[in-house]
């Protein structure tokens, strides 16, 4: 069984949706550099400690969403859409596992997408108006190191979620190739489309 056809059978109250909810809401404010910046925390509470979604079911959520067109907050709607099916016994449970995919996607989404969007739209026009102050200009820069170190811990939970079943060769591979994409980024203008090509063909073929 690969990683989209991975079932983690849960159920699912009310009160667990309202709780999802809101603890998007609250990571909505904290996604410094964008929702991506959060997948630490949210694999904490999705799949840790309350076991809504399996490691491959977040992993691949965030794969699709980083190759397919359209922003990068995807990765939120999959993760929900997986935890409607989860709640409804998988996608093969009919046509009502698919409405609960889609509540779960709707919900999540839209908690992490809304509060932050009305909270920097009223930052930004105080920011617009205040640009020069001093605060301002060093509160700017002050958020460079964090979106850093949280995409950081994002790309070394992925990596981590891979290697749980990998040989050390594959392991070794697949850091290698992380190690030169990196580099491929900050020293040269290769688009990193290609780069995600190239990281899926070697997956294809079973390489990494």
């Amino acid at each position: 069984m690969n990683a989209l056809e991975t079932i983690n059978t849960i159920a699912m109250t009310a009160i667990d949706w309202v709780h999802l909810f809101m603890h998007f809401c609250v990571l909505s404010f904290l996604a410094i550099g964008g929702a991506i910046s959060t997948a630490p925390d949210m694999h904490r509470y999705l799949v840790v400690e309350n076991h809504l979604l399996s490691d491959a079911q977040f992993s691949t959520s965030i794969t699709l969403a980083q190759v397919a067109p359209g922003p990068n907050v995807l990765f939120v709607s999959l993760m929900g859409w997986n935890i409607g099916l989860n709640s409804a016994g998988g996608i093969h449970a009919g046509w009502t596992a698919w409405a609960w995919g889609l509540f779960g996607a709707v919900l999540c989404v839209f908690a992490m997408v809304l509060p932050s969007s009305v909270m920097m739209y009223k930052v930004a026009q105080w920011g617009h108006k205040n640009s020069q102050r001093p605060v301002v200009r060093a509160f700017k820069s002050g958020l460079a190191p964090i979106v850093i170190g949280l995409m950081m811990s994002t790309g070394w939970l992925l990596q981590k979620g891979q290697h749980l079943d990998s040989s050390s060769g594959a392991l070794i591979a697949s850091w290698g190739l992380t190690i030169l994409s990196a580099l491929l980024v900050w020293k040269t203008r290769i688009h990193l489309l290609w780069l995600l090509a190239l990281g899926a063909l070697l997956g294809a073929l079973g390489i990494v």
